[in-house]
């Protein structure tokens, strides 16, 4: 059978209890909109929300019960929009506040949630605490984490910290302080410690929920504290130490209680409205700290994304997920690509072979307990572009040597910089970095571990308090931009770009073979990837037996048992329900868990045996 005879006949016959019971957030599928290349309303080939706002009955006609919307605040830009200059105002380039505000209107009014991003770790420099800072205002510094330097002069760094883009994650200003900043130069860190800055993201908060806004996705919610004394490290390459050794700058304790008040916060509005970290911790158990009952709803789970197409890999990952989110009582999440990574299909081989994984580990991940996040195109089996032009680059970190120089307000004295240092390319939101689109070839492996920011490499050198025009590096060789190629535009219809995009062209070119793989195309095709992620959501959302951890009757409180399987294959039980994976390239039989309900590739079955296909995934209703 193939996965066209689905969830039609059985969408009657069950209901969603997680769903009844009020949390929506344990088992929902969450749909990441890339606003820049989402849909163009106003033919300047930049996505904004009206785009987004026309094209909301596709993602209610896929099944997916909320949206997550990428920044679109006021800000330069300099690391695509998680540089925020006004949190509580629309950037022109994506519409304005009533662009917003109506855009959660017609989500809520097709039974959509909307979660936005929250950027609370640092701000943009142009942002106005920042610009104060940097003119002297009285008082202003102390909102930031300004240091007097070390040596005798105060010409060295306050301590041995780098930033996630290599080189010191300090930056002097023209009258010898320095501000840390962990990411970009143009994006320094708040002290947590000062009560205006806790009271201005409370009312943040307030702000967009105010508007209607069911949560948000916190950005680099392990970063907000550092330790007493800001301590040295001992040892360099501190990027690559993220995620897997305790650090004084990230997973600090003292961020918990920041989340907690938040909780609070949240919970004092109707409709459950939700927190989403994006956290890095050196364990599964220091992550799961993010989602205990009086903290986060949800904690992004990047080892699934990261995991080999290699089925005691993936086992790992998953009993080691669930065992320490099941321990405080919360629900794993999953996902497979988003905006700072190479798309999976590419991930898994590309071509055929990594279009048939893509879609077997689709199945895989919507079979698991708890919540799972898609990234928009990818239910359009959409591959990475690795052929994008050199002139058409937009992702900084293409261009890894182009330091602007820090805006100063007028009448203030120019700040300097640090000294310069080799950046190291990251993606941006301490999410999992891509590989290269030069060395993306067999075999799904992205490398390990968190970055952040659209990428920045050596800082200008300047003495401090001169004034000096910003210096252009030339173009890193062999270095082809790590987040481009995922992040173009996505087709809708039409036979060429741009595939109904907008009424002009597309900020980066899109190729021309996907006409094919345009929502219109792949609509009522029952072999298309399309309507394979319809009706897993469909089904997903009828059977009692998936969804959220628990649901159904079962001793296991994650509803999920393994069962015997062979070599190459994942064989795992949840009430009513089964999932077989076969990661070999060649076809394996075993006896028929039940009735096959959906395929990733056609199965034979004579209802007592069944021959699972290479590379696919089988859902069973028993």
């Amino acid at each position: 059978m193939t996965h066209e005879s689905t969830a039609v006949g059985l969408a009657s016959a069950y209901s969603n209890a997680t769903t009844a019971s009020g949390d929506w957030w344990r088992d929902a599928v969450i749909y990441q909109v890339y606003v820049r290349s989402f849909a163009d309303s106003d033919g300047d080939g930049i996505g904004d929300l009206r785009g987004v706002r026309s094209r909301l009955p596709h993602l209610a006609r896929l099944g997916v019960d909320a949206v997550w919307l990428t920044p679109f605040y006021v800000s330069p830009q300099a690391d695509g929009g998680y540089d925020v200059a006004d949190y509580r105002a629309v950037d022109p380039l994506f519409g304005d506040l009533a662009d917003a505000d109506e855009l959660v209107r017609a989500a809520h009014g097709l039974g959509l949630r909307v979660i936005v991003d929250v950027v609370p770790n640092h701000t943009s420099e142009q942002h106005p605490w920042f610009r104060a800072a940097l003119a002297g205002e009285l008082g202003a510094r102390e909102r930031y984490l300004f240091r007097r330097g070390r040596g005798a002069d105060g010409s060295l760094p306050p301590n041995d910290w780098e930033s996630i883009f290599g080189g010191p994650a300090w930056t002097r200003v023209a009258d010898g302080d320095w501000y840390l900043h962990l990411f970009a130069p143009e994006q320094p860190d708040l002290d947590w410690t000062h009560p205006e800055v806790t009271a201005e993201f409370d009312s943040v908060l307030r702000f967009w929920l105010d508007l209607g806004v069911d949560g948000f996705r916190i950005d680099v919610a392990h970063g907000m504290v550092k330790a007493d004394g800001l301590p040295d490290i001992g040892r360099g390459a501190q990027a690559t130490l993220i995620g897997t050794e305790p650090l004084p700058f990230f997973d600090q304790d003292g961020v918990h209680e920041i989340h907690r008040a938040w909780r609070r916060l949240l919970d004092s509005y109707e409709g459950r409205r939700i927190g989403v970290a994006e956290a890095w911790a050196p364990s599964s158990e220091r992550l799961a700290l993010y989602v205990r009952p009086d903290e986060l709803h949800q904690a992004f789970n990047f080892r699934f994304l990261n995991c080999p197409w290699d089925p005691e890999a993936m086992r790992t990952v998953i009993d080691e997920s669930l065992s320490a989110t099941t321990a405080v009582g919360a629900p794993t999440t999953w996902v497979l690509s988003n905006h700072d990574v190479v798309r999976h299909v590419t991930r898994y081989g590309g071509g055929l072979q990594g279009l048939a994984r893509a879609r077997a580990a689709a199945l895989l991940m919507l079979a698991l307990p708890g919540s799972a996040y898609l990234y928009q195109g990818e239910e359009l089996g959409l591959p990475e572009v690795t052929d994008l032009p050199p002139e058409s680059r937009q992702d900084p970190a293409f261009r890894r040597g182009r330091r602007p120089q820090i805006p100063v307000p007028a009448g203030a004295p120019a700040p300097g910089s640090g000294p310069a240092a080799p950046g190291i390319i990251a993606p941006r939101d301490g999410e999992p970095p891509a590989r290269p689109q030069a060395e993306a070839g067999p075999g799904p492996e992205a490398e390990v571990g968190p970055g952040a920011g659209a990428g920045a490499g050596p800082e200008a050198d300047a003495g401090a308090g001169q004034a000096h025009e910003p210096q252009t590096a030339p173009e890193a060789e062999g270095q082809d931009g790590l987040r481009d190629g995922c992040r173009v535009p996505i087709p809708w219809d039409g036979p060429e770009p741009p595939y109904g995009f907008g009424p002009a062209g597309s900020w980066l070119p899109q190729p021309p073979a996907w006409a094919g793989l345009s929502v219109a195309a792949q609509t009522g095709d029952p072999h298309s990837t399309l309507e394979l992620y319809r009706a897993a959501l469909e089904l997903r959302r009828a059977m009692p037996g998936l969804g959220a951890p628990g649901a159904g009757p079962s001793p296991d409180p994650r509803g999920m048992r393994w069962l015997p399987a062979p070599d190459g294959v994942l064989l795992f039980t949840r009430p009513g329900f089964a999932c077989t994976l076969n990661t070999r390239p060649d076809a394996v039989e075993l006896p028929a868990p039940g009735r096959p309900v959906l395929s990733s590739a056609p199965v034979e079955t004579d209802g007592r045996t069944v021959r699972l296909p290479p590379d696919s995934c089988t859902w069973w209703a028993f």
